[in-house]
């Protein structure tokens, strides 16, 4: 399940954003994105707060928003109706579509947000992908780098990548504090409970549960 076209939905996306997208595998858009950065234009149109930074170029569109004391580090395309939280860091090349969210404290490097995908709290989200409406709960991390510092293989295919994290298909919710390993594939429609651990390839509409097991035990004397 590498083909971007089992992932996300490709239609009614501008055609330059779209190129993006247009590749046999899906860890190919962060080669896109790298030689897409570099085009962007310093256009700061939308409402940027006076305490946000913004260094390097960065396009953000008329209605998009930057927050209190949130970093954009450039290049960075910043779509229509997108949103940077307060003190979130974006660290490009990023393009957020129309839409994408990336909340209070959260961290996207090197990715594409598909529109309506939201990092809104506590996350980190690196050299991913996610999909339309993506949501991620609170501290759920993308991971995008293996111990030992190995290539990463996706969906058991040689990846050639030393950091690679996640490609999250559309309409997927991820529960709060769950965690991608480097390489895992989500398919569109999932869910993954809050705390999980995720690694390899998941199914379309497919749930991942994680259970923990609880003993209540009573304080001496009570």
């Amino acid at each position: 399940m590498t083909d971007p076209r089992e992932l996300f939905r490709l239609g009614g996306i501008p055609s330059e954003l779209a190129e993006l997208l247009q590749v046999e595998y899906v860890w190919q858009v962060l080669e896109r994105l790298d030689r897409f950065g570099p085009s962007i234009g310093h256009e700061l149109r939308g409402n940027v707060h006076p305490t946000a930074i913004v260094n390097g170029a960065a396009y953000v569109a008329e209605d998009a928003e930057i927050g209190p004391y949130a970093l954009i580090d450039g290049p960075a395309w910043i779509g229509p109706g997108a949103f940077v939280g307060h003190a979130a860091f974006v660290r490009g090349p990023v393009v957020l579509m129309a839409g994408a969210r990336v909340g209070h404290a959260s961290e996207v490097k090197r990715s594409v947000l598909l529109p309506g995908a939201r990092a809104p709290h506590f996350n980190y989200v690196g050299d991913s992908v996610l999909g339309h409406a993506v949501n991620l709960g609170a501290g759920v991390k993308i991971a995008n780098f293996k111990t030992f510092g190995d290539a990463i293989r996706m969906d058991g295919q040689e990846t050639g990548l030393r950091k690679l994290g996640a490609a999250v298909g559309d309409d997927v919710s991820i529960g709060c504090n769950a965690v991608l390993s480097p390489g895992t594939i989500v398919g569109p429609r999932s869910v993954i409970y809050n705390g999980a651990l995720v690694r390899g390839t998941i199914p379309p509409a497919t749930v991942v549960k994680a259970r923990l097991e609880h003993e209540q035990v009573p304080l001496d004397g009570d």
